[in-house]
C-alpha cells in the first residue's frame, strides 16, 4: 500500500488580454476499488465560481467560467490518495463467451468502437488479429500490449494531444498517451473491449517516505476479459499501488486535465508541473 500526495499545477499564459474563458477540468481522483481519496481540492486563479459534477464515464469534473479580463489562468489540484493493489473482479473468459456480454453492457459495446485517435494502421491491426488467434482474451491482450511496448519508443516532444495512433506509429515514437491509443486500437481490433485511463504514476518504486519527486500525468489502458484489468503499456507493468486513477473514457478527448475556449489574445502557452510525495 502507498499513500501518495499529488500536486498538479496547470494553466495558460496568454500573450494579451483575455476577456472571457469557459473551461472544464478533470484533475481530481475519485474513491474506487484500489484507491481511497483522503483529501482533494482544486484551486483556480483568478477566482471563479465552480460547478462540480461526475461525467458520463464516472470522472470527477469541474466546470467554471471567467468573465473578467485576465492574462493567465492557473489551476492547482492537491490530492492525498491511499492506493492498494487492484484485484480483478471476475474470472477470465473465452472468445465465445465475450460477445454474449455485449447485449447487457453499453460500456462493453462502447469499449469496442474505434475513435479517430485509436484507429490503428494496417500493420498494427494485422498483428493484433494474429496474436488474438493464438490465445484466449486475457493472454492475447497482454501479448498485444507487450508488443506495442516493444515497438514504440517513449519520447516526449515528438507528438501532441491531437496525434492519432496511426501518426504515432509512423515514427514509432511518442508519449504514454500515444502508446495507450495504439494499444487500445490493437485491442479493439482483436475484439477485446478496452478503455483509456488517465491519472498519475509515481515514477520511483523505492521512494523514501516524505520524498517529493517530479512526476507527470500518465495514461494507460484497461481491457475486459471477464473483469476489467489495468495495464500500463508504456512501462509494461500491471496497474498497482503507484498508479492513481483520475478518469476513464474512449480516448484522451474524454479525459483531458483542462480544456476550454476563450475570447481575446490569439495565442497562449500551456504550462504543467506535477509533484508526487510518498507519505506512507
Amino acid at each position: 500500500m502507498n499513500r501518495l500526495r499529488v500536486r498538479h499545477t496547470t494553466g495558460f499564459r496568454y500573450e494579451g488580454d483575455v476577456t472571457a474563458s469557459y473551461n472544464e477540468a478533470r484533475m481530481l481522483p475519485a474513491t474506487s476499488d484500489g484507491q481511497l481519496v483522503l483529501f482533494s481540492n482544486l484551486e483556480i486563479s483568478p477566482v471563479s465560481t465552480l460547478h462540480h459534477y461526475t461525467d458520463y464515464f464516472g470522472t470527477r469534473a469541474t466546470a467554471f467560467e471567467l468573465l473578467d479580463q485576465h492574462h493567465d489562468l492557473t489551476l492547482t489540484a492537491d490530492s492525498l490518495v491511499e492506493v492498494r493493489d487492484r484485484p480483478v473482479d471476475g474470472e477470465p473468459i473465452g472468445w465465445d463467451a465475450l460477445p454474449t456480454l455485449f447485449d447487457s453492457s453499453v460500456t462493453l459495446v462502447e469499449s469496442t468502437r474505434q475513435t479517430r485517435l485509436t484507429m490503428p494502421p494496417d500493420e498494427v491491426a494485422d498483428r493484433a488479429r494474429e496474436l488474438a488467434g493464438s490465445a484466449e482474451p486475457a493472454e492475447a491482450a497482454r501479448a498485444i500490449c507487450d508488443w506495442v511496448h516493444e515497438k514504440v519508443e517513449y519520447m516526449s516532444g515528438v507528438t501532441g494531444v491531437h496525434t492519432t495512433a496511426a501518426e504515432a506509429w509512423q515514427d514509432q515514437r511518442g508519449v504514454c498517451q500515444d502508446i495507450a491509443h495504439l494499444a487500445l486500437g490493437a485491442l479493439r481490433t482483436a475484439g477485446v473491449p478496452a478503455r483509456y485511463v488517465s491519472g498519475y504514476l509515481h515514477p520511483k518504486p523505492d521512494a523514501e517516505i516524505g520524498e517529493t519527486v517530479t512526476g507527470e500525468s500518465h495514461a494507460w489502458v484497461e481491457w475486459f476479459d471477464g473483469g476489467w484489468r489495468g495495464w500500463d503499456p508504456t512501462n509494461a507493468i500491471e496497474i498497482g499501488d503507484r498508479h492513481i486513477i483520475v478518469g476513464r473514457g474512449r480516448d484522451y478527448t474524454d479525459v483531458p486535465p483542462l480544456r476550454g475556449v476563450y475570447a481575446g489574445s490569439a495565442s497562449s502557452r500551456l504550462f504543467v508541473t506535477v509533484e508526487i510525495t510518498r507519505e506512507a
